[in-house]
């Protein structure tokens, strides 16, 4: 509720009024990149999706549409935005595809990866299983 800036004591009108958010800061730099040019997120629930755009914002969460993913390296992943291409100087990349999962991204990469959901199986498109393998991975590092 600090993180949103809600009084559950009710002590401020509404339990809002006059009650600033403090969320906590993010420990990392974190991209959201998608290769759609619409808003990130625009496809979210309409009575949801504000609320996830807003958390990942609080959090600095760079939202970048448009995005051309070229290759990833020792340097970083290299990106297209527009006409400007860009290194990001990353050390942890998840890359959720959708039906094109992008497997030559990781060709030659001689860092340690993990396929997952579209881009273990794309065939299979299963939010679930992605989930799943993506909470499964976490805890094991």
């Amino acid at each position: 509720m600090k993180e949103w800036g809600i009084d559950m004591t009710f002590g401020s009108r509404s339990g809002i009024e006059g009650v600033t958010a403090q969320p906590e800061p993010s420990p990392r730099e974190v991209y959201l990149l998608q290769r759609k040019t619409t808003r990130v997120g625009k496809g979210l629930g309409k009575t949801t999706g504000w609320i996830h755009r807003a958390g990942l914002a609080m959090k600095g969460v760079r939202m970048m549409p448009g995005c051309d993913y070229s290759h990833i390296d020792d340097q970083g992943l290299h990106i297209t935005v527009g006409d400007d291409t860009q290194i990001l100087d990353v050390d942890t990349i998840i890359i959720c595809a959708g039906q094109d999962p992008l497997r030559e991204l990781v060709d030659g990469l001689n860092l340690p990866h993990h396929l997952i959901g579209g881009a273990d199986e794309a065939g299979e498109l299963d939010a679930k299983r992605a989930i799943d393998q993506g909470t499964r991975l976490a805890a094991a590092m």
